[in-house]
C-alpha cells in the first residue's frame, strides 16, 4: 500500500512536473498573450485532458520547424528572382498607370513572405460553382498528354470521384504520369481499394502527413487545406472547391453549395506546380524541383498578372494573413469579402473595423448555415461589434456559401483554399492566388454582388435584440476561438 502511494506522488509530481515545463514552453513562445492565457487555462482547469489537448492541437510547428524544407536545397533561385521582381516593382514594370502604389506594396511584401513570384502572361477564367469547375478540369484531364499533379484536401468517394478514376485509369494506360497527394483527415473516408486500384494502375497516390487515431492526431490541425490540379504544366486549377459529390449536388436540407475556382493558363501555372512539387517532397521525399520537364515555361495570349502565395507551417511568416490584412487596409473605396469561416483574430477584426470607420465600404459575405456548430456560433460571436463600426454583414441564404474571395477598390482580388480564421492563417497548408486585372476582379464583384441578392443583411438595430441564449451561445463559443 505504502509503494502504491509512493508511485501516485511521483506520477503526480512528474506530471505537475511535465505541465509547468509546457506551460514555461508556452510563453516562452510569445504568442498573442490571449492565445497564451487560453491554453495555460485548459491545461490547468482540464488535468492531463488540458495537457494532452495541448500536446495534440497547440503546438506552434512554424516555431519548431517541424515541417523543414531541408533536402530541398536554398531554392536560390527564387531567391534571386524575388528579389529581381522586387527592384522591376520599383520601377513600375508591373504596374498600370492608373493603379496606385498600394499595389506595388502588396506585390512587394508577397515577394518578401512567400517568395510569391509576380507572373504576368497569364489567362484566368472564374469558375463559380462545381458545375462549371468540373466539367473545365475533366476535359483538361482528357487532354494530358504528359503528366497529371492533383492535390485535394477532399477526395470523397461518388459520382465525381468515380468519374475522375476512371480518367485517370486511362489516362496512366496511355503513358501519362499521375501523382495525387490527398490529405489523411480530410479524406478520411477514402477506401484502401481505391487507392489500391489506382497503384495497381501506376499512379503515385499518397496522404499527407498520415495519422493512425484521427480524432486525437496530434498533427490533426496541421493539413493540407490546397487545392491544385497542374496538367502538363500549362493548365492550372485552384480555389476552393475539392472533389466530392456535394459540390454538385448541394446538402440536403440546406441546398446548393456555392464556392469559386480558377482555371488558369500561363506562367502562373508554373506557381502552381512548385507548391505541388515541394509537397510532394514532403509526402515522398522526391526531388521534382531539377527537373525541367516538370517545370515548362509557358506565356498565355492574355496578359493577366497573378500572384501565387502560399502558406503553413512550413513558412516562416503568415503570409496569406499578412496579404488579407494588406488588401483590407490598402482599400480607399471598399473591400467585400466572402468566407464560410470566420474568426480573424484580432489584428484582422481591427482592421475591418478601422476601414469601415474610415469610411471604406466593407462587407462581409457569410453562410446562414454553417457544417461546424461550434464555428457557426463563434463566426456571430463578433458580428455585434463589426456592425457598430460600420462593417455591412450579410448572410447567403440560397444555401452554402463556402467562397473564399477578398475584392479590394476594383483592382485586387484573392481567391484560394484559406478561410478568414485561425486556423487556415497559422496551422493549415494553404494557397491563394492574388489577381490583378481590373476585368477580372470585375467578374468576382459581379459574382459577388449576384450572391448579395440571395442574402440577407443584418443591421444593428436587429442583432441588439437576439435572444439572450444565442448571445450565450456566441459568448461560450467565442472562449474557444483562439484554440480553434
Amino acid at each position: 500500500m505504502m509503494w502504491l502511494q509512493i508511485i501516485i506522488y511521483v506520477c503526480v509530481a512528474l506530471y505537475f512536473l511535465t505541465l509547468i515545463s509546457v506551460i514555461f514552453n508556452v510563453i516562452l513562445e510569445n504568442r498573442n498573450p490571449v492565445r497564451t492565457l487560453a491554453w495555460i487555462v485548459v491545461m490547468v482547469a482540464i488535468p492531463l485532458a488540458g495537457f494532452l489537448f495541448y500536446f495534440y492541437f497547440g503546438v506552434n510547428y512554424r516555431k519548431i520547424k517541424m515541417f523543414s524544407r531541408k533536402g530541398l536545397g536554398d531554392m536560390k533561385w527564387l531567391q534571386y528572382m524575388s528579389e529581381d521582381q522586387k527592384q522591376l516593382i520599383k520601377k513600375s514594370e508591373f504596374l498600370q498607370r492608373r493603379d496606385t502604389v498600394a499595389v506595388r506594396k502588396l506585390m512587394t511584401l508577397l515577394l518578401n513572405n512567400s517568395k510569391a513570384l509576380l507572373t504576368r502572361y497569364n489567362q484566368v477564367e472564374v469558375l463559380d460553382n462545381g458545375v462549371e469547375t468540373f466539367p473545365a478540369l475533366f476535359k483538361a484531364l482528357w487532354q494530358a498528354k504528359k503528366f497529371i499533379h492533383l492535390e485535394y484536401y477532399i477526395m470523397n468517394e461518388g459520382r465525381l470521384l468515380t468519374e475522375l478514376k476512371n480518367i485517370l485509369l486511362a489516362k496512366a494506360a496511355e503513358g501519362v504520369e499521375i501523382r495525387i497527394i490527398y490529405d489523411d483527415v480530410g479524406s478520411w473516408s477514402l477506401s484502401k481499394g481505391f487507392v489500391r486500384e489506382l497503384r495497381t494502375a501506376g499512379i503515385q497516390i499518397y496522404p499527407f502527413l498520415p495519422v493512425r487515431f484521427r480524432q486525437f492526431a496530434r498533427k490533426a490541425n496541421y493539413r493540407n487545406h490546397r487545392k491544385i490540379a497542374v496538367i502538363d504544366g500549362v493548365v492550372g486549377f485552384v480555389g476552393g472547391l475539392n472533389i466530392a459529390d456535394r459540390y454538385v449536388d448541394g446538402v440536403p436540407g440546406i441546398g446548393v453549395w456555392r464556392d469559386t475556382h480558377l482555371k488558369v493558363i500561363g506562367e502562373a501555372v508554373t506557381s502552381l506546380q512548385v507548391i505541388f512539387l515541394i509537397d510532394w517532397y514532403f509526402v515522398r521525399q522526391k526531388l521534382l524541383l531539377n527537373k525541367d520537364e516538370y517545370l515548362p515555361y509557358v506565356k498565355a495570349d492574355s496578359n493577366v498578372v497573378v500572384q501565387t502565395v502560399t502558406s503553413g507551417p512550413d513558412s516562416d511568416w503568415a503570409s496569406i494573413q499578412q496579404s488579407y490584412f494588406t488588401l483590407i487596409n490598402m482599400a480607399k473605396r471598399y473591400v467585400f469579402i466572402s468566407t464560410p469561416y470566420f474568426m480573424p483574430g484580432e489584428t484582422t477584426l481591427n482592421s475591418l473595423k478601422t476601414a469601415a470607420m474610415s469610411g471604406v465600404d466593407v462587407r462581409i459575405l457569410l453562410p446562414h448555415k454553417s457544417d461546424s456548430k461550434l464555428t457557426y456560433w463563434c463566426t456571430r460571436s463578433y458580428i455585434e461589434e463589426l456592425l457598430e463600426a460600420g462593417v455591412k454583414i450579410y448572410w447567403y441564404k440560397k444555401g452554402i456559401n463556402h467562397c473564399k474571395v477578398i475584392i479590394t477598390d476594383g483592382i485586387v482580388a484573392s481567391v484560394g483554399s484559406a478561410n478568414m480564421d485561425i486556423r487556415s492563417f497559422e496551422q493549415n497548408f494553404e494557397v491563394n492566388m492574388i489577381i490583378y486585372d481590373r476585368e477580372v476582379v470585375k467578374k468576382l464583384a459581379t459574382d459577388f454582388a449576384n450572391d448579395l441578392k440571395d442574402s440577407v443583411e443584418s443591421t444593428i438595430q436587429h442583432w441588439k435584440f437576439r435572444h439572450k441564449r444565442e448571445r450565450v451561445y456566441e459568448s461560450m463559443a467565442r472562449l474557444f476561438a483562439p484554440l480553434l
